[in-house]
């Protein structure tokens, strides 16, 4: 999470720290949440994380958090697994849809979920960080 923080502060031209203990990553825990980690020989890689309860999502939604992927593990595809893992474990809680916020600092990131096949949708948040939303229905 600390590579995770300083790549968004350094994008976003400010201090990005949520909180000194972020509720998002506690929530992410089983049964109502799960976060995954990529790892190559133990240094971690890549993350993404899955709530099942948060601001603006109601019954059957998740929400997908914090994904990230290290410069050097970049353009392999990385974030596209992390991603189908999150959503096939949507899919095993029961979840029918998700949704996630993201920075107009990111465009590579909205640039994945449009690719496949997220949809813009209004802001469902607050986020102070957030520029877009988008929400994806899961098929069984």
């Amino acid at each position: 999470m600390a590579a995770y923080f300083a790549e968004l502060s350094l994008r976003f031209g400010q201090t990005f720290a949520p909180r000194p203990v972020d509720p998002d990553t506690l929530a992410m825990a089983p049964p109502r949440g799960l976060f995954l980690i990529a790892r190559q020989a133990g240094t971690p890689l890549g993350c993404v994380g899955l709530r099942s309860s948060a601001e603006g999502i109601g019954p059957g939604c998740g929400e997908v958090k914090r994904l990230w992927v290290a410069a050097e593990a970049r353009g392999q595809g990385l974030a596209r697994r992390l991603m189908t893992g999150i959503e096939d474990a949507a899919r095993d809680m029961g979840l029918t849809h998700l949704r996630l916020d993201t920075s107009r600092h990111l465009p590579e990131a909205q640039a994945l979920y449009l690719r496949d096949g997220w949809q813009e949708i209004a802001a469902y948040n607050t986020n102070p960080h957030a520029d877009h939303w988008f929400e994806k229905r899961l098929i069984a």
